[in-house]
């Protein structure tokens, strides 16, 4: 999954506290409490892709009723709220539904994206990602100076996209869809390489993390413990146990 300084302020007034903030309190304790499967699912982090916002081997909870649609009274009830750029989404991999990511939304409907040596262009505007890593030194010519001639690993919706939705050498975000890539943008399987993220595909966004324990990527994306990992959190628990990530807020960033 960089901190960003600013000079300090005077903290608000209660009366001043942002209706976001307490919303989120809100539900993360009514979740917390009292969520089940239908208001909460527990997901973990088995790969590098959103690093350093996420690590390989945090334990979430994905609030599933973030973009819930609202009904005719519990939508003044409830914060749903749409996909916003920055948001960092839990969904169904449109290739294969049973499998589940965790990207960041970079694009909604009728956004215009490229990439040029590695920097995002939004609608034209060049953007600061103070969330993005890039962690290898060489340059990819598709995956840095997006879109661009396919290479090797783009699969046949992100071959589709490309014959259907690049404009002027943009990707334009049709309908009912969004672009997603990872924070760890040299070496996350994302929009880039499958194509957009349905919005029935969005399942929610991570809430909190509610455990991390350093565990490698085989480990975590078996969907059974497997011996050598229950052996490793026997021995390792408390020196493994990310203690300073326990009960962490996750947050999406604004995107503009």
């Amino acid at each position: 999954m960089t901190e960003v300084k600013s000079a300090p302020s005077p903290p608000p007034a209660k009366a001043d506290l942002p209706r976001g903030f307490i919303a989120e309190w809100t539900v993360t304790i009514i979740l917390l409490l009292f969520g089940t499967t239908t208001l909460v699912q527990a997901f973990v982090i088995p790969t590098g892709s959103m690093e350093d916002t996420l690590l390989i081997g945090d334990h979430l909870l994905v609030d599933k009723l973030a973009y819930a649609p609202g009904g005719p009274i519990s939508k003044y009830i409830l914060p749903y709220e749409p996909v916003k750029r920055g948001d960092i989404i839990v969904f169904r991999y449109p290739v294969d539904v049973k499998s589940t990511f965790v990207k960041r939304c970079m694009g909604v409907p009728g956004d215009r994206i490229k990439l040029v040596n590695k920097d995002v262009y939004l609608n034209g505007k060049k953007l600061v990602e103070p969330y993005v890593y890039h962690k290898t030194e060489y340059f990819d010519p598709y995956r840095d100076n997006f879109p661009s001639e396919p290479s090797g690993g783009v699969l046949d919706r992100g071959l589709e996209m490309l014959e259907h939705h690049v404009v002027n050498g943009e990707v334009v975000v049709p309908p009912d869809s969004y672009f997603a890539m990872g924070d760890n943008r040299d070496i996350s399987l994302d929009s880039r390489y499958w194509g957009f993220v349905p919005r029935d595909n969005i399942i929610g966004k991570p809430l909190i993390i509610y455990w991390s324990y350093d565990a490698p990527t085989e480990d975590l994306s078996n969907p059974t413990i497997s011996i050598n990992h229950l052996v490793d959190l026997m021995e390792h628990f408390f020196t493994k146990t990310r203690w300073g990530r326990t009960f962490k807020l996750v947050h999406g960033v604004n995107v503009n």
